[in-house]
């Protein structure tokens, strides 16, 4: 007989996105996101306003999710959450409707480490894409955090090499808001360094020991250097814009693969992929398929749909887990600090 079709409704509410998939094995039937964008007005994510939006988008997103999949919710086998890490409020949410879901359909409960999932992300069957080798290295960038992951198996990975101070995400944000841009700001630095020089500014890198990172330097770097220029040119941000933008971008990969490229020779390891949001930057990506073309690297770069939080990459851990009958009762509970 034919194996059984397996089912998984994944959820994601880690920070200010609140996101349901529906994974059929390891093909995403639907992945939905409700994006908020009353942080704009902020210049950055404000927790209380994000866990009230949750609590109003996760009943319509994951109804939404279950109808655009063409399956009714007696068909799904578990749910899959993202436990942490992120903001407690908005975890909150996501844990508090798995546990429910769970209870009322007698299914099991999966918690899932968000960083895991962005990792995971790339065996999401779709069709076009190949799937990294065991084992692996990932270079995991985000808003949040910045790491290099150890990858044996899907469920067996180690964190080699992580930020001691700010992430590389949150490097781009507080950058663009010095250039005025709006936030999200990441974005549009990497768009305006198309047009850019990224040779024209030069900003202090880190030298940090062994494999870990570290932003904050570099972030008061910029701010003083802009700050020095707009005291003799108050126009000085607004004429440089593009090369500022090329320059600071190619600052902090250059910081990236730095700590990449020592990782990989020191394992001797040469499947390399990257994951989280940043990994969707442009800049980030050609500068990683030039370098696997020097340093014989095979290179796995997710779509961009699977970049940035969702709930498609939650799933498909769920999947890995529930494969493993690894299994959460009711008495988990969301976990803002949840390591590897």
């Amino acid at each position: 007989m034919p194996e059984k079709d397996i089912y998984i409704l994944g959820i994601e509410s880690s920070c200010d996105d609140t996101s349901a998939a529906i994974l059929k094995n390891n093909t995403i039937l639907s992945n939905l996101i409700a994006r908020q964008d009353v942080h704009e007005l902020y210049g950055g994510v404000v927790p209380e306003l994000a866990s009230r939006a949750h609590q109003q988008n996760i009943v319509p997103v994951i109804d939404a999710a279950i109808k655009k999949a063409g399956i009714s919710k007696e068909q799904i086998d578990a749910v899959a959450f993202t436990r942490g890490p992120g903001l407690m409020g908005s975890l909150i949410v996501g844990t508090s409707f798995a546990k429910a879901f769970s209870m009322a359909m007698d299914i099991p409960l999966i918690e899932v480490n968000h960083m895991v999932g962005h990792v995971l992300a790339h065996f999401i069957e779709d069709g076009e894409n190949k799937m990294p080798k065991f084992p692996f290295l990932c270079l995991t960038v985000s808003g949040g955090h910045t790491q290099i992951v150890l990858v044996r198996d899907h469920l067996d990975m180690e964190v080699i090499g992580t930020t001691i101070d700010d992430a590389a995400g949150e490097t781009f944000d507080k950058a663009a808001k010095l250039l005025g841009f709006p936030y999200p700001g990441g974005p549009l630095i990497d768009k305006h360094a198309s047009n850019g020089d990224h040779l024209k500014f030069k900003f202090s890198k880190p030298d940090i020991k062994e494999l870990d990172f570290s932003f904050s330097g570099l972030k008061t770097s910029i701010l003083y250097f802009l700050q020095k220029q707009c005291i003799s040119n108050p126009a000085f941000i607004e004429q440089n814009r593009d090369d500022l933008c090329a320059s600071i971008q190619a600052t902090i990969i250059e910081i990236l693969l730095k700590k990449l490229k020592k990782a990989a020779k020191d394992l001797n390891i040469n499947q390399i992929a990257i994951a989280g949001g940043v990994s969707a930057n442009s800049g980030l990506r050609n500068t990683l398929k030039e370098e696997a073309l020097l340093l014989n690297w095979e290179v796995y770069i997710p779509k961009f749909e699977y970049c940035t939080d969702n709930a498609a990459m939650i799933a498909i851990t769920g999947k890995f887990l529930f494969e493993k009958a690894v299994f959460s009762d009711q008495s988990v509970a969301a976990s803002p600090r949840y390591s590897i």
